[in-house]
């Protein structure tokens, strides 16, 4: 047994040095595996500390942005801007009778010099049709001077609560200036506050006033009614069918119109001025807000679907010409095309993605947007919805170059799913006589259709948080596309939420209403791009799962 235990004490003492050793190149990072594993753990903590950072970032400045507009709800209530906008939206809606006769009489001109008509003589047939429409015009005169005198009170009602607000905020700076300043300081900080002294508005004594106006109204409501029923029954005839019908129109929408006035009058009447504003209505309303109206002498409106509406139509008509190409481009390099053709495409495709954003959206307004408005005007092409259009400008000039970015993108991830079907599939299906095309179109693009699938997410991610081209070439008219228009919709200038962001950030007070409102749109577009990578990675593994 002794002979046993100096045999193996040797071994003992070189196991432990070669311990030491490891541990001394395990300690110094000398080891290959240690320097890597190092390496790659830095670069994924580094990823999500950089994620964190962005998440919190953005979500604490977003918060901030319910309690701020709840605040600016409560105003807007209070001094009775909410009371006098059931008045305003009605006289606006009825001055679009002014421009729907304005349309009306320029058609009719239109044809009038088609025919031969002298211009003298054009503008002498219609001046029955002009006096009509002057007594459209004048009909509402009555609510308009309502109108300007309730939007004056509540104005000045406003500006009077932002001033004591002023007040009050100055007041409480000096407030907390005044323990640490000095003697003469001190003296001079209790003098500005005696002139300090914010105006203790009574809002509800106030708006009374406005109130006491619903009578007035009432009667004028019914002085128009009875005059739009007259005007309706002089309603001018045409010989062409297409104007005739449209004034027929035009009589049924100046019956309606009284019944829209008194239901309008009705909610004024039973407008609640001590209803409190939610935190719900405050985050509703930019939710489902449909105005983006900032620095206004009324009332600032942060509602997202203008924004959400402009980039989801910019973003489907990319898409539609974006994943025809980028497919038809995969499906032919990676099952037709010879190698030489393969080495020439594919490079060039990708190199499309290497071009700088802003150097696209140069493009855009220099050429192809002017090329597009050009191309409407052709009388062979006025059978297309929307052709002719005015604004070179709009969503499709955007969509054309936010789809030239997309191919490379939806191009790389569909050819790599369409090279992972395993060759048996498309040998099986030769050998069984199907030809090229009946195997591909059958065979081949069917196993590869959840790649494909999230290559077009991923290129919809692409398309959906570019910045420079929509903000270059889309228009940037803040308005919900009117899809009424059908395919029209198209070819009208918009805005998106990137270019928004990109747009107005640099020109906000850090902390605002307004600053937090942008945050918002980021956070959107922030849920948006988590939810477009989340399903494109779950398609992903899925392809993974059937391949295997």
């Amino acid at each position: 047994m002794a002979e046993t235990v100096t045999e193996t004490r040797p071994t003992r003492l070189l196991t432990r040095e070669a311990l030491v050793r490891r541990k001394r190149g395990w300690f110094f990072g000398l080891t290959g595996d240690r320097v890597a594993k190092v390496v790659f753990q830095s670069n994924a903590a580094i990823s999500i500390l950089v994620l964190a950072l962005i998440t919190l970032t953005i979500f604490r400045d977003a918060i901030g942005f319910v309690p701020l507009n709840q605040h600016n709800l409560e105003i807007y209530r209070l001094a009775g801007l909410e009371f006098t906008d059931h008045l305003r939206r009605e006289v606006e809606d009825y001055s679009a009778f002014n421009r729907y006769l304005g349309a009306v009489r320029s058609d009719r001109f239109t044809q009038l010099q088609r025919s031969g008509v002298a211009v003298a003589a054009a503008q002498a047939q219609l001046a029955d049709f002009d006096a009509y429409a002057n007594r459209v015009a004048d009909a509402i005169s009555a609510h308009e001077t309502i109108l300007g005198t309730l939007t004056e009170t509540a104005t000045s009602l406003k500006e009077r609560q932002k001033v004591a607000q002023d007040t009050a905020i100055a007041r409480a700076d000096i407030e907390r200036a005044l323990p640490s300043a000095t003697p003469v300081h001190a003296v001079e900080l209790r003098r500005q506050l005696e002139h300090l002294v914010p105006e203790q508005i009574n809002f509800r004594t106030e708006v009374q006033g406005m109130k006491d106006q619903l009578p007035e109204l009432k009667n004028a409501n019914a002085a128009l009614a009875a005059a739009l029923v007259e005007i309706a029954a002089q309603t001018p005839h045409f010989d062409d069918a297409a104007l005739e019908k449209r004034m027929t129109r035009f009589g049924e929408l100046l019956r309606e119109f009284p019944a829209r006035l008194e239901a309008a009058t009705t909610r004024m009447a039973a407008w609640d001025q001590l209803k409190p504003v939610s935190a719900m209505e405050s985050l509703t309303a930019f939710a489902f807000g449909r105005d983006w109206i900032t620095a206004s002498f009324w009332q600032d409106w942060y509602g997202v679907l203008p924004l959400f509406f402009g980039s989801l139509l910019i973003s489907a008509i990319a898409l539609v010409i974006a994943i025809p190409l980028g497919i038809a481009a995969a499906v032919y390099i990676s099952q037709v095309a010879r190698p030489a053709e393969q080495r020439f495409i594919k490079p060039t495709i990708e190199f499309v993605s290497a071009i700088p954003s802003v150097v696209l959206g140069f493009f855009g307004i220099a050429v192809l947007g002017e090329s597009l408005r050009k191309l409407s005007q052709l009388p062979a092409l006025d059978w297309v919805p929307g052709f002719p259009f005015s604004e070179r400008l709009n969503a499709t000039t955007a969509a054309c170059l936010l789809a030239l970015m997309a191919v490379p993108t939806i191009f790389s991830l569909a050819e790599d799913a369409l090279n992972n079907v395993p060759r048996s599939f498309k040998e099986a299906s030769l050998a069984l006589g199907s030809t090229r095309l009946q195997t591909i179109v059958h065979i081949i693009v069917p196993s590869a259709l959840s790649g494909i699938m999230a290559a077009i997410l991923l290129g919809l991610g692409r398309v959906i948080g570019e910045t420079m081209v929509v903000l270059l070439c889309a228009g940037n008219r803040i308005q919900t596309p009117d899809f009424t228009a059908g395919l029209g919709a198209a070819f009208q200038p918009v805005h998106t939420m990137t270019g928004i962001i990109a747009q107005e950030m640099g020109e906000v007070v850090r902390g605002s209403l307004h600053y937090r409102a942008l945050f918002m749109v980021g956070v959107v577009l922030f849920l948006i791009s988590l939810l477009i990578n989340w399903l494109a990675q779950k398609i992903v593994r899925r392809y993974r799962i059937v391949a295997s």
